[in-house]
């Protein structure tokens, strides 16, 4: 076969080799290790740990197999940290990693980011949209939540009579609170069976409430280990429980749908225990702090009412001299009402002064009355017509009853009335001579 006819690998050779027709093999290398970085992302690759060692400095490095091949891989320190696990002999893993070339051996090896359990991918997808599903139906709504109470008599532990995680919340209870009531509502934490039976312990706890609070725990684990605590009827029975519930699965860095649907997550089972009992050196504390403010009240309460009282006190009189000081008011009043009372016998003088000018004045206005309406009697009398009739007068009237002036108003041969002094006559005038001048 003509090796020319063979299409070359284009290489991004270092430029003084550019134009040799030999290299280096460091040269090889350091063209290899750019040609690598740069055509391989960032990949997920599944295979048997093979081997395993920490370094010193933290590092981790081991290899991956498979029944065909096998490679080395590195994890740094920093992202070894970040690893819910550390891996051993035999274990199927996946790595998310970028493909580099070591330089120093000429070897391929993998640099790890990220590590998991193998089938972890399928799960970790299972868990997101049971997640998302639950979420979308206001499972995990932050107004579902309930508050832990703050003083906790009894709490409920579901979890294995066998698991670690009953030692540590025990441990922990003791240690902080003593007087707090634990029941366990026993169940299996992992296994085929274990998510039925995990919600059948919360909906039994729910139904027989007894307890205040109720921890839903274990200790940590890989991916399936802990896949339990994502099962739909747990985070179900959380989500309809009557009693607050926490829940202390894994580790911090471990996340479960329980976790979501629980009222509280708490880091690790230690930290759910440690969130229902309060430290009794704290509740000393608190309790000293209540009490000297207390006693500081009281102290402000006491000196307000000893003020009130010495106020009180110089106000107080003994009864004889209060009755001696209200003689001498009473004197005081007597004087000023005295200087005030008007002087009734000189009244009395002017009284009677002015009723006998009054007397008087009434006697001489109706002397003086009685004199007017004699003489105005008198010219009244003289002005009676019967007195002039008295006098020899008379008054003719016509038979209309008109009083009769002079001689040319009397009717001839017509009865006229002529009225006495002593009666009166109807008469017929004959003839009227007038008055001759």
């Amino acid at each position: 076969m003509d090796d020319s006819s063979a299409s070359p690998i284009p290489l991004n050779l270092p430029a003084a080799a550019g134009n040799r027709e030999v290299l280096t093999v460091s040269e090889l290398n350091q063209a290899l290790s750019q040609l690598v970085e740069t055509s391989f992302p960032l990949l997920w690759i599944s295979g048997e740990v093979s081997s395993f060692t920490r370094a010193a400095s933290g590092h981790w490095y081991f290899t991956l197999k498979d029944d065909d091949s096998q490679i080395r891989a590195v994890m740094f320190r920093g992202r070894a940290r970040l690893a819910a696990f550390t891996p051993k002999l035999g274990d199927h893993i996946e790595v998310r990693a970028t493909l580099s070339l070591y330089m120093a051996r000429g070897e391929f090896q993998l640099n790890v980011e990220s590590i998991r359990h193998a089938g972890a991918g399928n799960r970790y997808e299972a868990f997101l949209r049971m997640k998302a599903r639950l979420e979308a139906e206001g499972l995990f709504d932050p107004e579902r939540k309930r508050r832990i109470p703050v003083f906790v008599e009894t709490v409920g532990l579901v979890t294995s009579p066998q698991a670690a995680a009953l030692r540590d919340v025990m441990t922990t209870l003791a240690r902080r609170a003593p007087h707090v009531r634990v029941i366990l509502y026993p169940a299996p934490v992992q296994g085929t069976d274990a998510a039925g039976k995990i919600a059948e312990a919360i909906t039994t706890a729910s139904e027989r409430a007894e307890c205040d609070a109720l921890i839903v725990c274990r200790g940590g684990g890989s991916l399936e280990d802990l896949w339990s605590f994502n099962e739909e009827p747990v985070a179900r029975a959380i989500a309809a429980c009557q009693i607050p519930v926490i829940s202390g699965v894994g580790h911090e860095t471990d996340f479960t749908i329980a976790d979501f649907a629980a009222d509280v997550r708490a880091p690790t089972p230690t930290g759910a225990a440690e969130l229902v009992s309060r430290s009794r050196d704290d509740w000393m504390d608190v309790l000293a702090v209540a009490a000297g403010q207390l006693k500081r009240q009281m102290d402000r309460r006491l000196q307000q009412a000893m003020l009130h009282t010495d106020m009180l006190s110089r106000r107080l009189v003994s009864p004889a001299a209060y009755i001696q000081r209200e003689r001498l008011r009473l004197k005081a009043l007597a004087v000023r009402l005295s200087s005030q009372q008007p002087d009734t016998r000189t009244m009395g003088y002017q009284l009677e002064h002015w009723a006998g000018r009054l007397v008087s004045a009434v006697r001489n206005a109706l002397s003086e009355q009685q004199q007017k309406a004699a003489s105005l009697s008198a010219q009244l009398e003289l002005l009676n017509p019967q007195r002039i009739l008295d006098r020899g007068y008379a008054i003719m009237q016509d038979e209309q009853g008109r009083i009769i002036r002079s001689p040319a108003e009397i009717p001839v041969k017509r009865p006229v009335s002529v009225r006495l002094a002593g009666g009166s006559a109807d008469i017929v005038v004959d003839a009227v001579q007038p008055t001759l001048s």
